[in-house]
C-alpha cells in the first residue's frame, strides 16, 4: 500500500490533538452560551475565555473578536458590513490577488494591481486614493497560492493617510509567520481555524475600536448584535487552543523555509525551465507554487495523487475544479506556464525534508514525461 503524503495544508490542515481534546470535553453537553441558567453560564464563561485567549494572542481587545463560521463569512462580514462609526465608507478597493470570499463581496470595487511577484503596487494604491472619497482597501496578508506576503504596514500608512480603512484577510498567515493585529495596524482582520490546526466551521473577524458592523446574519443578540446565531462553542474553544499551539510553532519557520527552498533547488536543478512563482519576494515558509512551460496542472495533480501525494492546482476553493489561477493571471504569468502550476504547502505535522524529496522525484518524472509527449 502506498504511504500517502499530504502537501495541501493551505487548503486545510489536520486538527491538532490538543484542540480535539478540548472540543471533545464539551461535545454532548448543553452548551448554549445565550441561556441564563447554570449550564448556559458555564458555556458563556468558556466562550469568553476563548475570546480573551484569542484576543491576547493576536493583540486586540476582546470586544473586537467576532466569532463566525469560518474565514469566508468573516471576509463577507468585513467587506459588506464594516464602517467607521463617524464616517460611512461605501467605496471598496480590492487587490487583484484576493480570495473570492473578498472579491465576490465587493462587486462594485476598484482593482489594485500587483507586480510580477504578486505584491501590490503601492504607487497605484496612492493614485487610486488621491483626490477620491475614503475607501476600504482589501489586501490579504499572505497569498494562499504563491505565499507572497504583502507590505501591510505600508499599506495601512497610505490608506489611513486618506482617511480610509484596511481589511486584511490573514487566514493563510496565522501560525506560519508572526501576526499581530495591533502591530499591523489594520482596521479589520479575518482568520479561519482549520488553516492552523483548528476545526472546520470556525473563524473570526477582528475589528478595531470605532469600527461598526452591519450584520449579514440577523435574528439574535449574539456577538454584541454583530453576528446572530448560537455560537459553536466546541469549535470556538478548539480554535482558541489550536491558535495558541500554532503560534508556538512559528518559531520553526526558518527550518520550514530552508527545507522548502531545498525542495525548490532540487526541482530547478533537474528541470531548469521550471519557474517558482513569487520566489523573488518574501513568502510564507511552507508554500511553493511552480510550473514549467507546456505542463498540465490537472494531469500533474492526478499523477501525484496516484503516486500517493496530495497537492492542489492554485486555489482549492473552486468546487474541486482545476482551472487557471486568477492570481497568476494578475501577475501576468504566460498562459502556457500558468496552465501547469501546482501548489505545494507543508503543515504543522509534515516531515518537510522527506515529503519534499518524494515530491521532487514524482513531479520531475511526470514533468519530463509530459514534456516528451508534447515534443512527439
Amino acid at each position: 500500500m502506498i504511504e500517502r503524503i499530504y502537501l495541501d495544508h493551505n487548503a486545510t490542515t489536520a486538527l491538532r490533538p490538543l484542540a480535539k481534546q478540548a472540543m471533545l470535553s464539551l461535545m454532548g453537553n448543553p452548551v448554549n452560551a445565550s441561556s441564563v441558567h447554570a449550564d448556559g453560564r458555564l458555556a458563556q464563561a468558556a466562550l469568553e475565555q476563548a475570546r480573551n485567549d484569542i484576543a491576547k494572542n493576536l493583540h486586540i481587545l476582546s470586544s473586537g473578536v467576532i466569532f463566525t463560521s469560518g474565514g469566508s463569512e468573516a471576509c463577507n462580514l468585513a467587506v459588506a458590513g464594516a464602517q467607521k462609526v463617524d464616517q460611512p465608507i461605501s467605496r471598496r478597493i480590492v487587490s487583484a490577488v484576493e480570495h473570492s470570499a473578498v472579491s465576490a463581496s465587493a462587486a462594485q470595487s476598484d482593482m489594485l494591481p500587483v507586480d510580477e511577484h504578486g505584491v501590490v503596487d503601492l504607487e497605484q494604491l496612492e493614485a487610486l486614493l488621491q483626490g477620491q472619497e475614503p475607501a476600504m482597501v482589501c489586501v490579504m496578508l499572505a497569498n494562499n497560492e504563491t505565499g507572497a506576503i504583502q507590505p501591510i504596514r505600508e499599506i495601512v500608512d497610505i490608506v489611513h493617510g486618506h482617511d480610509g480603512l484596511v481589511f486584511c484577510d490573514a487566514t493563510q498567515a496565522i501560525g506560519k509567520i508572526d501576526v499581530s493585529f495591533a502591530g499591523l495596524g489594520v482596521d479589520l482582520m479575518a482568520l479561519s481555524a482549520h488553516k492552523f490546526g483548528g476545526p472546520l466551521g470556525a473563524g473570526a473577524l477582528l475589528i478595531a475600536p470605532k469600527i461598526s458592523i452591519d450584520p449579514i446574519i440577523r435574528g439574535g443578540g449574539q456577538e454584541l448584535r454583530r453576528r446572530a446565531g448560537t455560537q459553536n462553542l466546541p469549535a470556538i474553544v478548539g480554535m482558541s487552543v489550536a491558535l495558541s499551539e500554532a503560534l508556538e510553532g512559528v518559531r520553526d519557520r526558518e527550518l520550514m523555509s530552508s527545507r522548502r527552498d531545498a525542495m525548490e533547488d532540487k526541482i530547478l536543478a533537474q528541470v531548469p525551465e521550471c519557474v517558482v512563482f513569487s520566489k523573488g519576494t518574501e513568502r510564507l515558509p511552507n508554500t511553493s507554487c511552480f510550473s514549467a512551460p507546456g505542463l498540465s496542472a490537472e494531469k500533474l495533480v492526478m499523477a501525484l495523487d496516484l503516486a500517493g501525494i496530495s497537492v492542489s492546482s492554485g486555489s482549492a476553493c473552486s468546487s474541486g475544479k482545476v482551472s487557471e489561477s486568477h492570481v497568476l493571471a494578475a501577475m501576468h504569468v504566460p498562459s502556457n506556464l500558468a496552465h501547469g502550476a501546482i501548489r505545494v504547502s507543508f503543515g504543522w505535522n509534515s516531515d518537510a525534508e522527506k515529503d519534499g524529496q518524494r515530491l521532487v522525484e514524482i513531479w520531475t518524472r511526470e514533468a519530463r514525461r509530459m514534456g516528451q509527449l508534447a515534443a512527439e
